[in-house]
């Protein structure tokens, strides 16, 4: 997918394939995310085609933010987005963005964690 992304325009409504062009997310996965990340809540015309708002577009570029640079699964984003629509506070916010992303390198998270287990292990020995 392409990292740039277009700005986006000043209008109400906007056709899917205008936010494909904006965002750079595919119908298909737009259709996906509306189906599972319930933040993202386009009208519908006469015609039953979908018309995503100026927010919806938002919406799609913070998830795309955090599944695609952040590491974040569908179900974490989902979590991440509700506590952010629950008003959580700041101080509840900052725990979730300090939360370790998932480690692109098992081996050396497994030898974090044999370090931090050995480490323990000496604590609790003395």
């Amino acid at each position: 997918m392409d990292s740039e992304q277009l700005p986006i325009p000043d209008k109400l409504y906007f056709k899917i394939g205008e936010v494909r062009d904006i965002t750079g997310v595919e119908p298909h996965v737009l259709r996906y995310w509306e189906s599972e990340i319930k933040v993202i809540r386009p009208q519908r015309a006469s015609s039953k085609q979908r018309l995503y708002r100026r927010v919806d577009i938002e919406n799609i570029l913070l998830i795309k933010r955090l599944l695609h640079e952040d590491g974040f699964t569908i179900p974490g984003a989902k979590k991440y987005l509700s506590g952010l629509k629950k008003g959580k506070t700041k101080k509840q916010n900052k725990v979730i963005e300090d939360t370790p992303k998932p480690s692109t390198n098992i081996q050396s998270f497994c030898q974090q964690m044999k370090a931090d287990l050995e480490e323990i292990r000496r604590m609790l020995e003395t």
